[in-house]
């Protein structure tokens, strides 16, 4: 067994990460940023030394240089804009994309982390929105520091003419963000727990969607709707909480730029009434107290946005940071494919004990469905080996001693309510587009009329879930999927259930003719697929009761003959 050494990955940690891997392009980005705010504060000074200077001259050739001068900052300011947010944005979108593999790759494996009972719909959320806001970190610091040199250049601008208008700036300044960071804490815990209520709502929704048809059929889709309404409600309450206090930090903000701008352009009057700055210094000092609003406006933000890129970063530690449930190990089963069950007890199980020798065609008719979906669920390893009593051996190795790819290059549990893909008939089948025995897993699982059924053949459309798909063909299509994957070890639960007598009957031969040499295990109550099988093993109250062959336990056993006759 091996130790997990990956440490806890706390939301600070998370942001670290980000920063740490896009250094170069941050770098690179504030260069640029920096220039654009600096180019745009020296817009107004440029304005105030014209007037200082140009028009005193009233030189043709003074104007020149002054208009030539504008010209290169208005430049300047296009430019850099335009290659800094392109450099961010795309550091920006590609960590986001990171963070969503790293996400999705831990929520596409549950047994190897302990995800804290989140669902599948929050960790969907988790993977889309909270990545993106976590990313978003790459671009606020390189805003924050280029904002900080527009207000630092006009400070220093200001100073220059006055060092009460400098002064001013900076006590300004201080003192606005002082009074925001403390109103972005409450941004922060709102935003997360807005999230959580959103993911929620979320999972409830792919929760009802799936269930859609099941809902209806016992009339208990009013009761659902409701349940689902009650978390939207919440959400939507706490949405609204988000939105007031947004609203309040953004309203809070502006005033006090507002007021800071006010101040300097009324002081600069003040000094240029009084004849202690000139003309020239005092539509410097308007220009600067007009545009310095913006940088303001966006140096006020960038608390808020940390705070939101850290709360969803805390959301994606939730997945990231979770122990593993099974440590795997390093070794690998042994080629040919022997499965061996030595007293296994989860859930129903009562300790189920059985072996399935290397190329052999073993079923199991299982005399409770329950009973059944644990033991696929355990061999399909989607229980951890620590969470059942008992060992299941994989050509002769145990399952808590393999990794989960190992476990599953081997043996191919195919559930039955198996995942039909949107896309095509060949790439459900063959995924990969490796199989090396697409056309007869299509023979074998009578999916032949299907194809044959339409002009494009094995490149018909598939939507969503199989939508235009009849029940039967999806889980033939399903089943030519699982035959295609020719693993050592096959197990396929109900793989029958919605085809008729004659095709069941002649899945069966086919499966066994196809699978020949291979270890195929079948759980099923279909008298087709037990009879094709070499030996039946009979399940009932968890353990196995019975062992012989179809016809064999049909002549002599009454409670068998009961359980799947048909």
């Amino acid at each position: 067994m091996k130790t997990d050494t990956q440490r806890p990955r706390p939301g600070a940690a998370i942001l670290r990460t980000a920063l740490r891997r896009n250094i170069g392009a941050m770098i690179a980005g504030t260069v640029l940023m920096g220039l654009y705010q600096a180019a745009e504060t020296a817009f107004p000074i440029a304005l105030g030394l014209i007037v200082e200077h140009t028009m005193q001259d009233r030189s043709l050739g003074s104007l020149g240089v002054s208009i030539g001068s504008l010209a290169v900052i208005i430049t300047t300011v296009s430019l850099s804009w335009r290659f800094g947010m392109r450099v961010l944005q795309k550091a920006n979108t590609t960590e986001a994309h990171r963070w969503r593999v790293q996400v999705a790759a831990c929520g596409l494996q549950p047994v190897a982390r302990d995800v804290d009972g989140l669902k599948s719909g929050e960790i969907l959320t988790i993977a889309t929105e909270d990545a993106d806001q976590t990313a978003d970190i790459i671009e606020v610091v390189p805003l924050l520091v280029s904002s900080l040199v527009a207000v630092v250049v006009a400070a220093v601008a200001l100073s220059l003419a006055d060092i009460r208008l400098g002064l001013l700036v900076i006590v300004g300044t201080v003192g606005i963000l002082s009074i925001l960071a403390v109103m972005s804490k409450r941004i922060g815990s709102s935003t997360q727990e807005q999230q959580a209520k959103v993911a929620r709502a979320g999972a409830k929704v792919a929760d009802l969607i799936i269930g859609l048809r099941p809902l209806h059929g016992f009339g208990g889709n009013h009761a659902a709707f409701g349940s689902y309404r009650k978390v939207s409600t919440d959400a939507k309450r706490q949405a609204i909480t988000v939105a007031k206090v947004n609203g309040a930090y953004a309203g809070t903000a502006l005033a006090l730029n507002a007021v800071l701008a006010a101040a300097v352009s009324l002081t600069a009057g003040w000094l240029a009434f009084g004849g202690q700055i000139s003309i020239g210094e005092l539509v410097m000092a308007v220009g600067l107290a007009q545009f310095i609003m913006e940088p303001l406006k966006m140096f006020s933000e960038m608390p808020k946005y940390v705070m939101i890129a850290r709360a969803s970063a805390e959301r994606m530690a939730l997945v990231l940071s979770a122990p593993p449930v099974a440590t795997p190990g390093p070794e690998r089963p042994s080629p040919g494919g022997d499965l061996e069950i030595e007293g296994v007890r989860h859930g129903t199980l009562q300790g189920v004990k059985f072996q399935v020798a290397a190329g052999e065609f073993v079923a199991i008719a299982p005399y409770q469905p329950r009973a059944a979906a644990d033991l696929v669920a355990v061999l399909a390893v989607n229980v951890a080996p620590p969470a059942y009593e008992g060992v299941v051996r994989l050509g002769g190795q145990e399952l808590a001693d393999l990794s989960v790819e190992a476990v599953r290059e081997h043996m191919l549990v195919n559930p039955y309510d198996a995942e039909i893909f949107g896309g095509t008939l060949r790439t459900n089948i063959d995924p990969s587009g490796t199989s090396r025995t697409l056309p007869e897993a299509v023979e074998a699982s009578m999916l032949t009329d299907v194809v044959a059924l339409h002009r494009d053949g094995l490149d018909y459309a598939v939507r969503d879930r199989g939508a235009n798909l009849s029940g039967g063909q999806r889980q033939r299509l399903s089943l030519a999927r699982a035959l295609a994957a020719d693993t050592d070890v096959l197990v396929l639960h109900n793989p029958t259930t919605a085809v008729d007598a004659v095709t069941e009957q002649l899945i069966a031969r086919n499966i066994a003719k196809l699978r020949r040499g291979r270890t195929t295990l079948v759980i099923t109550s279909s008298p087709a697929l037990l009879d094709a099988a070499d030996r039946v093993l009979v399940l009932d109250e968890g353990i196995i009761t019975a062992e012989d062959t179809h016809r064999n336990l049909l002549a002599g056993d009454e409670a068998y003959c009961l359980a799947v006759a048909r």
